[in-house]
């Protein structure tokens, strides 16, 4: 089941849902987000199908008309948008040493004191990244985001900051997660996502990580609720008005990953600070393809697109640059 948020005729939030890719959408019904419907499930100990079901459903509605008309928001959102936390880990999937390391200049046949932190980030990943039933893993390298102001929805432009180096895609899958009550996480499903960061300045100094991070996430527009498949298959790709500049395959998936969703979950809610009952978390899993690593230079008005087949629409947003801010700190 495919499940996503636009805006009505009136401004107000319809929950859409259908069961696959290639099916007719229909508003639940008595569904105001589907913030609301996953909290109702996490609270009551039901399944978000469940609930879902027991709302019914209502009018059909044609989504790839929603896209082109501009009224797709984030499948999910926070009614204070502080508390939706936008997160990530890198270095987990099995290309993605190789992308990573170009960038900070070390090869991996390099002896081990020489060795870049990504390589031996990675290298800890491979060797207890997956681990048994009952064994805790290595944990992962881990970022910060924002929250839900930096949170762009699909179709909606990706703003990169007047002093930034650059503002380059990042094609992952996201998983969509709410906290109950009780500060249990509950996880709804994955989404596309794309966690736009700045690579130049990443390359400047690996502790340069943390900034070039702090830069606003698309994903959706559709989350399928459940498990992800093993093996993901899908496309990146930058359009530059009718031509493609760019255009990758790229793999997600356990199949494809030193690490299981399962040890990436454990390692971000085993902090409580991350389980505050009735928080949002959109956790970003990583990618090893990289636009940037071929050379590619987005400029504004470049589009970002993100398709997988099994997850819906395609998740596009174009590049835009914000205005020069002149901040200052005055005293009180």
């Amino acid at each position: 089941m495919l499940i996503s948020q636009i805006k009505g005729s009136n401004g107000e939030i319809v929950v859409a849902v259908r069961n696959g890719p290639g099916e007719i959408a229909k508003a639940v019904v008595n569904a105001s987000s589907v913030y609301k419907l996953a909290i109702e499930a996490a609270d009551s100990g039901k399944s978000l199908a469940s609930v879902i079901e027991a709302h019914g459903l209502g009018e059909a509605i044609d989504l790839e008309k929603v896209y082109a008309e501009g009224r797709f928001l984030p499948p999910i959102t926070h009614p204070d948008a502080a508390h939706l936390h936008l997160t990530g880990t890198g270095l987990t999937h099995l290309g993605s040493a190789a992308t990573r390391d170009s960038m900070h200049k070390k090869t991996k046949e390099a002896a081990e004191e020489t060795l870049t932190d990504s390589m031996k980030m990675f290298r800890m990943g491979i060797e207890g990244g997956k681990p048994k039933a009952g064994e805790k893993g290595v944990q992962p390298e881990w970022f910060y985001k924002g929250n839900g102001y930096g949170a762009a929805a699909p179709g909606a432009a990706l703003v990169s900051p007047s002093f930034a180096l650059d503002g380059g895609e990042e094609p992952e899958m996201a998983g969509i997660y709410v906290i109950a009550k009780d500060g249990s996480p509950f996880r709804i499903g994955f989404a596309l996502s794309n966690e736009f960061s700045d690579h130049v300045t990443e390359r400047i100094n690996y502790l340069y990580l943390a900034h070039s991070k702090l830069r606003p996430a698309s994903f959706g527009p559709e989350i399928r609720i459940g498990a992800a498949p093993e093996d993901i298959r899908g496309t990146s790709r930058i359009k530059r008005g009718d031509k493609v500049i760019f255009e990758k395959p790229f793999l997600s998936g356990e199949a494809n990953m030193s690490h299981t969703f399962a040890n990436l979950e454990y390692h971000h809610f085993k902090y409580g600070l991350f389980r505050t009952p009735g928080d949002v978390h959109v956790h970003m899993f990583g990618t090893a393809t990289l636009s940037f690593a071929e050379g590619i230079k987005p400029e504004p008005g470049d589009v970002f697109e993100i398709e997988v087949a099994e997850f819906g629409l395609p998740l596009r947003n174009p590049l835009a640059v914000a205005a020069e801010e002149n901040v200052a700190v005055r005293q009180l």
